[in-house]
């Protein structure tokens, strides 16, 4: 069964490259990013580790913790660490699930038949701290994602979760924002005493409230 918005992100138990972890209790209070790569020694998937190693700095200043997995063992992960880092630059520096009996990928539908009988498709979870699925994204096997991109919802997501604003499409980091309909204008003074440009009733948009640990 497909693992849809708003859902709670299943629990699991399971060994990764940095030790055995219970999914909901190595999240905490945190934001997390779960991803699915379809193999170990592929050329794609070794791009897209070795993007994320790079950004890690990014994920931790937004307090997201990040988690990788394939249907291989965690012997296969460790190998291939030594390739990514040898042709990315960056070691990878965040745990890979080692799933090869496919529990973790049929728990969240990683593995679609018309695509694959046996390999994990791209697919992207991004989990909130109330253990909700916030995001879900899946691409083609041979697509790397966008992690930028991926950085971008997340920055957004956390928006709407603290402080009630939308982001409107093409949205950036600094760019106004769209007052969510549950403010009223009455509520949304004294949220935002600067002021806001009413366009239409339902469409308000708002200087973006700053986020201190991206300000640097």
């Amino acid at each position: 069964m497909a693992v849809r918005l708003g859902d709670t992100a299943p629990d699991f138990q399971s060994d990764t490259t940095q030790g055995p972890i219970s999914f909901h209790d190595w999240l905490g209070d945190s934001w997390g990013v779960l991803f699915s790569h379809p193999k170990d020694f592929t050329p794609v998937c070794t791009t897209e580790l070795g993007l994320v190693a790079a950004l890690k700095g990014e994920f931790d200043k937004r307090d997201v913790k990040v988690i990788g997995l394939s249907v291989d063992p965690i012997d296969r992960h460790e190998e291939w660490n030594r390739d990514i880092e040898e042709t990315q630059g960056t070691a990878v520096n965040f745990p890979l699930i080692g799933d090869p009996d496919r529990t973790v990928a049929d728990l969240y539908d990683m593995i679609q038949p018309a695509a694959s009988d046996t390999n994990t498709v791209r697919s992207v979870f991004v989990i909130g701290p109330d253990k909700k699925v916030k995001l879900t994204l899946t691409y083609p096997a041979s697509t790397g994602r966008n992690f930028d991109e991926i950085l971008r919802v997340i920055d957004s997501l956390q928006l709407t979760a603290n402080h009630q604003v939308a982001t409107p499409g093409n949205w950036n980091y600094g760019d106004d924002v769209v007052i969510v309909g549950a403010v009223s204008d009455e509520q949304a003074k004294e949220k935002y005493p600067e002021g806001f440009r009413t366009l239409k009733p339902y469409l308000r948009l708002v200087a973006q409230p700053k986020v201190p640990a991206l300000e640097s």
